[in-house]
């Protein structure tokens, strides 16, 4: 169709309302103005009849608003009418084409063949180029009254090229010059017809993007994807007349059915959904909409269409592709009997997709667990480097490629690990020093001591009654030997002597016992085992341990090396320990000796280390604390570290 058909309607339309009321006011001085043009002198009754009604159909023209088709015919047919012309011609410009004018159409009088209309026909492109100047009147043959009149018609594109001419027969001067007046003053008429158009194409613009955005709201409404699918559906059913519209999304590279209007659960393994599904991905493979039955001249390729309306007695079917970012990601399929959809329809759900295909892209995406959204952005991230097909086939590729490139040359320290605990090279184990009960208990295990620090006290009733009484019986011994010694009885003397001895010595372990009946700390250190709090009051025996006492600054760590390993750290010196109560926090170690024989535990021999630590150490160091020591060896390849293990056990098990 070209330019013409169309309407020749140009991008913006003019104004309506009052505007159009004012525009209708030419067309009644037009009107005067030819009736007064009008010239009897040579026509009859009937002329003027025509004349009439020629008028009339151009007033009827001015506000035509059907198709341009049918305009242009009846506008060609009025103007000649109202020139009284013998042959008329309606001509479209061409520019920088070939050919340079086309003829899109004529009107004939019927008055036969002649040698004035073949002159006429065979000068139409000279003429239309005459007409580009402006509006002309030229007589051919004047002795028999035929002249030649050329019209340039106007139009709301200032760059189309439309030209009326005309060949009068039988025409004075006068009568000619009226005739090239008349056309002169209906020129417009065109231009009135495509704003007509104009209006109208924008009225019904403005209706089908109001629909569109009426089946957008309940979309962006919903929340979960599956109820945005359905309202949209049941909202393109229902404002296309559909039997059923149909939703299918891409999942993994295929396209699933998701919804159907008015359905709100349906069985995916049903035959009709497969078949649905099918023809959904011809959808998708031809990246186009697809209609059914195909129009003529449509060369895509419907042959799963075909299969489902066979199937499912559909009648007329299409399928429309939502895209984003160029990408289809969804295909929308109507389904109706009452007719094929048309180019108007087909436009409006292509535009009802485009909207809201974002809005359900979002909705798919967030409605998804955590893990498929990431995977998903991962593999959109990657897609833009690698391409969007077998994006994570390359991924894998080159991953599998780092990993290889990182194990065989990258070289890291390989450290020997081994658990540990804490001793102290100096700790003292305090007993009682005499049987008795305990009196009272100033510390448990774990805390910090001083030297000379009291620890524990024992019940001294009993002894300072054994004092009490040893003191006695050596002032009675000694009064006595005095009185032997008087009365001059020498043996006497030297028995209460050796007595008051006696009395003085069980005197002295009494008070050797009072001094020791507290315990004291040895050192500054820290109570490593002894918790008698619960047991005051019980007796003890001497003997009985009571405390062990460590020194914290002489604390050591002795680390159990496997014995596959011992033989990496000889001739090593640092390492790093890390303890488990606080397992963040690294110290370093410096290795001090190797014991040179293995200990049998439970899971292999074992050898001891001995390892220094810092010069600080934290406060909360106590003896007996564990965790786990790694002893920094040489520099080794990834694959070398996690695999001598296994060559080394292979090569015990098969002798290599």
């Amino acid at each position: 169709m070209n330019r013409a058909e169309r309407g020749c309607v140009g991008d913006q339309p003019q104004h309506t309302g009052l505007f159009n009321t004012l525009r209708l006011a030419p067309l009644y001085l037009h009107t005067a103005a030819l009736r007064a043009l009008w010239f009897r002198p040579r026509w009859d009754n009937f002329m003027e009849k025509d004349f009439l009604l020629a008028m009339d159909e151009l007033a009827l023209l001015r506000q035509f608003s059907g198709a341009p088709r049918d305009f242009w015919p009846r506008f060609l047919n009025a103007a000649a009418r109202l020139a009284s012309a013998d042959i008329a011609v309606l001509l479209l410009g061409n520019p920088g084409k070939t050919p340079r004018w086309t003829k899109i159409g004529d009107w004939d009088s019927g008055s036969g063949l002649s040698r004035a209309r073949t002159q006429f026909t065979s000068q139409l492109e000279a003429l239309a180029e005459r007409g580009l100047a402006g509006n002309f009147i030229e007589p051919t043959e004047a002795a028999a009254g035929i002249f030649i009149v050329a019209v340039r018609l106007k139009s709301l594109r200032a760059e189309d090229e439309l030209i009326l001419a005309a060949q009068l027969k039988g025409a004075g001067d006068a009568a000619a010059r009226e005739c090239l007046v008349r056309l002169s003053l209906i020129a417009d008429v065109p231009a009135a017809f495509q704003q007509t158009l104009a209006s109208q194409k924008v009225r019904h613009d403005v209706e089908k993007f109001a629909a569109v955005l009426d089946l957008n709201v309940p979309v962006n409404d919903a929340t979960r994807f599956l109820p945005a699918a359905l309202a949209f559906c049941n909202g393109i059913a229902t404002r296309f007349r559909c039997d059923r519209a149909s939703l299918g999304w891409m999942e993994g590279g295929y396209i699933r059915l998701r919804a159907i209007s008015r359905t709100e659960q349906f069985d995916r393994q049903m035959a009709a959904a497969q078949l649905l599904e099918a023809a959904m991905e011809e959808c998708v493979d031809q990246d186009e909409e697809i209609l059914w039955p195909e129009p003529e001249g449509i060369t895509t390729v419907a042959r799963d269409h075909e299969n489902f309306a066979a199937a499912q007695k559909s009648g007329n079917m299409a399928s429309v592709p939502l895209r984003l970012d160029g990408k289809v990601v969804g295909v929308l399929a109507c389904e109706r009997q009452s007719g094929a959809f048309d180019a108007p329809e087909l436009q409006q759900i292509r535009l009802a997709c485009d909207q809201v295909t974002r809005r359900l892209s979002e909705l798919k995406h967030y409605d998804r667990w955590f893990g498929a959204r990431w995977a998903a952005q991962t593999r959109e991230y990657f897609a833009q480097w690698l391409g969007p097909e077998h994006t994570w086939s390359k991924v894998s590729a080159i991953l599998i490629v780092l990993v290889l490139a990182a194990l065989f040359l990258v070289r890291v320290t390989y450290r020997v690990q081994g658990n540990f605990i804490l001793r102290s090279d100096e700790a003292e184990y305090l007993t009682a020093p005499f049987d008795g009960y305990i009196d009272g208990v100033m510390v448990r295990a774990g805390d910090r001591v001083t030297n000379s620090e009291a620890l524990l006290t024992l019940n001294r009733s009993e002894l300072l009654l054994d004092q009490a009484s040893a003191l006695a019986d050596v002032a009675r011994y000694e009064r006595q030997a005095e009185k032997d010694r008087a009365a001059n009885d020498i043996s006497d003397m030297r028995i209460d002597d050796a007595q008051a001895q006696q009395a003085q010595a069980q005197l002295d372990v009494v008070r050797y016992r009072l001094a020791n009946a507290v315990i004291k700390s040895p050192f500054d250190g820290v109570i490593v085992e002894g918790d008698l709090r619960e047991r005051i009051g019980s007796p003890v025996k001497q003997g009985d341990e009571l405390f062990k006492v460590a020194r914290l600054d002489t604390l050591y760590a002795e680390a159990e090396i496997p014995e596959r390993d011992v033989q990496e750290i000889i001739g090593k010196t640092s390492g790093e320990i890390a303890f488990v109560t606080q397992p963040k926090i690294k110290y370093p170690v410096t290795i001090q000796t190797v014991e040179p024989s293995a200990i049998t535990k439970k899971d292999g021999n074992v050898f001891l280390v001995r390892l220094k630590l810092g010069p600080d150490p934290a406060n909360w160091w106590r003896p007996g604390m564990t965790g786990l020591c790694k002893i920094s060896t040489e520099k080794r390849t990834l694959f070398w570290i996690l695999t001598h293990r296994t060559v080394d056990f292979l090569r015990m098990k098969l002798w290599w």
